[in-house]
């Protein structure tokens, strides 16, 4: 990819050029304030599957968008043509729409005193010079060690192997102009079994800021193949209620769907579980959640937020209690409250792990189910009412016993979330939640 990347990149100066274009001619139609970002990705996936070519995607995906404010009316419109009519024609679009909104008191930018004024340097920019040939080679290579595992593996849904680097300018009205880079780098192999003329489906994954810090595309494979054949034979077991043990790529869901019930937007509009629930205990006493937004490489790192607000350190929930909410600079207005930075999402949530790995929650748990996928979507975020699909393996004794498939697990997340018994410090750092293996001590299994 290197060549081709760098010589059809943006840079960031130029990004910034682009968005103080856009900022002053918005000033000069008269507006109150106005916000413009602008973006450049660039990417390459290869695919390969049993040991062919499937699929090469090349990608270089740029954009503006202006956001205008003007007698509390708001106007936005975007566009992909960067030249400078393009944009002037953009903005004049964005003054006119907000012409034929209705009037918000609670619009307009963040306030002036929170735009960031140091843009620390995370460690998010490292460019892969991978062309398309190397990422073939890595996806055959990942797909080849998944296959060779074992004579079960009948077929692969291939290994992709994929690159991309994004380019990020922000600027607004305030007079706050900035920009950085991130890149992400991948490697996935998805596999199926057969048994007695049963398929079950795995798969295993790599993601990383760095391709340093990538896991061997072998070892990718290897771990794939290992958990597809764990799968085979796996059987219903009988509906009963005991308790359930999430892997750290299920757990951070888990602790997601409380994040999405905190979420500004949610509450103001009354329509979540946790609705007005800051100040009040929702977890076990051991449990905390911090938000850190400026680690380095970290999946969800950002020195700002998507309104130029400084990211800061701050804990979400201390001993159980949840301290407050998630919120953009709108929604803040909405609850009469103050932005939390959080305009685009949270920033790495960290959920400590009380020094116990997966295999010794096993063993903890004694009886219960390993949760290990789920499927479907039966999670009601006004309710808190949980319904998942869900395959995994059956432990008895401390010991797992036999893999499980075709079964439900539900509860209230209300209820569910005091009933946690322990989280691993295994914690999983493919994403912008970072938690452990999470046991609750007793869920509802539906099955045969």
């Amino acid at each position: 990819m290197g060549t081709l990347a760098k010589r059809e990149s943006l840079g960031r100066d130029e990004l910034e050029k682009l968005v103080t274009l856009a900022l002053d001619e918005a000033k000069s139609l008269g507006v109150d304030q106005a916000e413009v970002a602008a973006s450049q990705d660039i990417g390459l996936s290869a695919t390969a599957r049993l040991g062919e070519v499937e699929s090469l995607e090349y990608t270089n995906d740029r954009g503006i968008g202006i956001t205008v404010y003007k007698d509390s009316r708001k106007g936005n419109a975007s566009t992909s043509d960067i030249t400078e009519a393009a944009i002037r024609e953009a903005v004049t679009k964005a003054c006119s729409f907000a012409e034929l909104t209705a009037a918000d008191e609670f619009a307009g930018l963040a306030e002036a005193d929170l735009m960031c004024t140091d843009i620390k340097d995370l460690d998010l920019d490292h460019p892969w010079d991978l062309d398309a040939d190397a990422a073939i080679a890595l996806a055959i290579d990942c797909e080849n060690a998944g296959r060779a595992v074992d004579t079960k593996i009948s077929n692969s849904e291939g290994a992709t192997v994929a690159t991309n680097r994004g380019v990020r300018a922000y600027g607004n009205s305030h007079g706050f102009v900035g920009s950085y880079a991130r890149t992400s780098h991948s490697i996935t192999c998805v596999l199926l079994a057969d048994a007695d003329g049963v398929m079950e489906r795995d798969y295993h994954y790599t993601s990383v800021r760095c391709a340093d810090d990538l896991e061997e595309a072998s070892h990718v494979g290897q771990l794939a193949g290992e958990k597809t054949v764990r799968r085979l034979g796996a059987r219903k077991i009988k509906t009963t209620r005991a308790p359930v043990l999430f892997v750290p790529e299920l757990a951070r869901g888990f602790i997601g769907h409380a994040m999405s019930a905190i979420a500004g937007g949610a509450q103001y509009r009354r329509a979540s579980f946790l609705l007005d629930a800051a100040g009040e205990k929702l977890f076990p006493d051991f449990m905390s959640i911090h938000e850190r937004p400026h680690l380095p490489r970290g999946m969800a790192s950002a020195p700002y937020d998507s309104e130029g607000v400084t990211t800061y350190d701050r804990d979400i929930v201390t001993d159980g209690v949840l301290q407050g909410y998630i919120l953009s600079s709108y929604s803040a207005r909405r609850l009469g409250l103050a932005s939390t930075a959080n305009a685009g999402g949270a920033q790495n949530l960290i959920v400590p792990g009380g020094g116990k790995g997966k295999n010794e929650l096993i063993r903890e748990m004694g009886t219960g189910f390993l949760v290990e996928e789920l499927i479907g979507h039966g999670v009601n975020g006004v309710t808190g009412d949980y319904s998942r699909g869900a395959v995994g393996h059956w432990v008895e004794n401390g010991e797992i016993q036999h893999p499980v498939h075709e079964v439900t697990i539900a509860g209230n997340l209300r209820e569910l979330y005091p009933r946690i018994a322990a989280v691993g410090d295994d914690q999983d750092v493919r994403s912008g939640i970072r938690c452990g293996s999470i046991l609750v001590e007793e869920m509802t299994i539906a099955g045969a």
